[in-house]
């Protein structure tokens, strides 16, 4: 491949992950248009180039495509966050007790490294500083793969991922914090030295559905509210209620 053409590759992935993290951390906001004319300047690429980025981003399902609208950022409502939530359970419990079986000393090492960063942002939020909560979120993001990254399966952690990053997303639009996160991500560290997965992941169960019990309490009234459509469907108050029992 010509010097030209990995140039035009990396530009292009570089927008992608600017697009990409912009929706994750809520600086592009749900259900938001996104106008090609408009954010050709601002991301510094052609027409052409960005529709084939959001083409892309709508296949990770972060941006909706409709041929006669255009496309937008895709939605959020509080039946998506808890389904995300049931599913990254799933996915990480699994992971975690094959991490914890097949982890080495480096493993060990990696673990440590990303809790230390995590901890340190979570201390300074702790004391009041919420300026650093997209940095703190990326830790919070290190750390949990770091515990699954012994798992032994390239595709478990990349399915894992790609879950993980629209849960955190809903973090980061309802700008949320919880007090409790820190020790409970101080726990999952001892039992991943320890190698005690049963423990982890009774902890990880508490440590999501405690967070999304807390961020629809404390999320602004809009954010999840009936200006999010959604398909039809019956609702009940058990089913309502049943990623936050």
């Amino acid at each position: 491949m010509s010097n030209v053409g990995t140039a035009v590759e990396t530009a292009g992935e570089k927008v992608y992950r600017r697009l990409r993290n912009d929706i994750l951390f809520g600086r592009l906001a749900p259900s938001q248009k996104l106008r090609l004319e408009a954010l050709k300047d601002g991301y510094g690429v052609s027409v052409s180039t960005l529709r084939e980025l959001l083409n892309r981003l709508t296949s990770e399902g972060l941006v909706i495509a409709e041929s006669a609208r255009g496309f937008e950022v895709a939605p959020v409502s509080a039946d998506n966050f808890k389904e995300l939530a049931n599913l990254r359970l799933l996915l990480e419990s699994h992971a975690l007790e094959r991490s914890f079986a097949l982890g080495d000393m480096d493993w060990e090492g990696r673990v440590v490294a990303a809790h230390h960063k995590l901890a340190t942002m979570e201390n300074r939020t702790l004391a009041g500083d919420r300026r650093g909560l997209e940095v703190l979120k990326r830790y919070d993001w290190e750390f949990h793969q770091a515990l699954l990254s012994a798992c032994g399966s390239r595709v478990l952690l990349d399915s894992h991922a790609a879950v993980f990053d629209k849960y955190i997303r809903y973090l980061m639009i309802a700008v949320i914090f919880r007090d409790a996160a820190p020790p409970e991500h101080r726990k999952l560290l001892e039992t991943a030295l320890k190698r005690d997965a049963k423990t982890a992941q009774a902890i990880l169960k508490s440590h999501i559905l405690d967070c999304v019990a807390y961020t629809l309490a404390h999320a602004p009234a809009n954010l999840l509210g009936p200006q999010v459509p959604q398909m039809p469907r019956r609702r009940k108050s058990a089913e309502h209620a049943a990623v936050v029992a």
